[in-house]
């Protein structure tokens, strides 16, 4: 485990990022559903520019049960692998209504029977829409994690539960939104920003370079 402390690491990433925050644009928790299933290696940004509209035409999760498969995804084209995703995301809200009484379910194993939903999805929606504590590791979170010395496995589960141990549940939400942000915009995938890094002392990955 890395030497780092929690709360050192928690007060370093506010600093650099005071307003960290699930960056997906949603009003309810059918929104944000949505919106991370149809996230799935494409970028919030992205999304957000094709369900502004996918909300207008289909605004609740009854409108979507019903929704042709075709007209979603003339709507989602732009985002990559966007007829699994129509598929997806029209099979989920047929589910929900069915099974769920048109109500976004509240737990992981509910959730995740969802089609399109797995583990960091089901996270997301539990600790973003919820509020319910829940870390969801995403590639950012995951390679950050190793980096740092926090965890050393690529295994998404085994990083979850790691950082469930790292964090004070209080703080889940919010490291793993920090941790996000970190990963999209500092200690990125390709050349990372060592030398501005505040953990650079006691980065593992930056003092073996």
């Amino acid at each position: 485990m890395s030497m780092l402390k929690s709360n050192k690491l928690i007060e370093e990433l506010e600093k650099l990022f005071p307003d960290a925050k699930c960056e997906l644009n949603y009003t309810n928790t059918f929104e944000l559903l949505i919106a991370v299933v149809l996230s799935a290696q494409t970028t919030d940004r992205r999304v957000n520019m094709v369900t502004r509209k996918l909300f207008t035409v289909y605004p609740d999760v009854y409108r979507l049960a019903s929704a042709a498969q075709v007209d979603v995804e003339n709507i989602i084209s732009s985002l990559g692998l966007f007829r699994t995703k129509a598929e997806n995301i029209i099979a989920l809200s047929k589910k929900i209504v069915t099974n769920f009484g048109g109500e976004v379910p509240n737990t992981l194993e509910d959730l995740t029977t969802l089609p399109g939903v797995g583990r960091k999805s089901a996270n997301v929606v539990l600790s973003e829409g919820f509020g319910i504590p829940a870390i969801a590791v995403d590639t950012h979170v995951a390679r950050v994690s190793n980096r740092l010395g926090l965890v050393d496995s690529d295994d998404t589960y085994v990083i979850e539960k790691t950082l469930e141990e790292y964090f004070p549940k209080d703080d889940w939400h919010k490291g793993h939104n920090l941790l996000v942000h970190f990963g999209r915009y500092f200690c990125t995938a390709q050349k990372p920003n060592c030398l501005e890094c505040p953990f650079n002392k006691v980065c593992p990955y930056y003092n073996k370079k």
